[in-house]
């Protein structure tokens, strides 16, 4: 993994970068564009991190991650993971989704979380062997249509 990799807080000098940045056209039913994800971000500030993708200056994606959601509403089970991931058009393929899976671990761990909560959609189209490559297990659970996948950090 290159080192130049790193991760940007969503500021007013990023913002149009951030919401300009697209998956490939063949992904978008996968996944929100990052305009409703900062919206979300706005209404839910206590519990998410949103953050850009670089490699160097160059934005190559978006993460949004959670911390402590009352995943039931039932106050029972509390949850921390990745709530979304853009990786942009034509910069897939390059690591840039396993750095930031890696770097959702290491806040989760810092925060003192000991699992990484996922969901995804399924079938031949989605990121299912992407999420299974790097360790995810399905719950058994759904969010909506997708699959739920949880991997235990060391």
């Amino acid at each position: 993994m290159p080192s130049s990799l790193h991760l940007q807080e969503i500021t007013p000098d990023n913002f149009e970068t951030a919401i300009d940045l697209r998956v490939r056209p063949d992904q978008e039913h996968l996944v929100a564009p990052v305009m409703k994800s900062l919206a979300e971000a706005y209404v839910h500030p206590a519990v998410v991190w949103p953050r850009l993708i670089c490699d160097d200056d160059e934005v190559v994606g978006f993460l949004m991650a959670f911390f402590d959601i009352d995943w039931t509403g039932k106050g029972t089970d509390f949850r921390s993971g990745l709530w979304r991931l853009n990786i942009a058009a034509g910069k897939q393929g390059r690591g840039y989704g396993r750095f930031a899976v890696e770097s959702v671990a290491t806040e989760i761990r810092r925060r003192g979380g000991t699992r990484l909560t996922t969901s995804w959609h399924p079938g031949a189209d989605g990121p299912t062997g992407f999420y299974l490559g790097l360790g995810f297990r399905p719950t058994g659970e759904t969010s909506g249509d997708q699959t739920v996948g949880m991997l235990e950090l060391d």
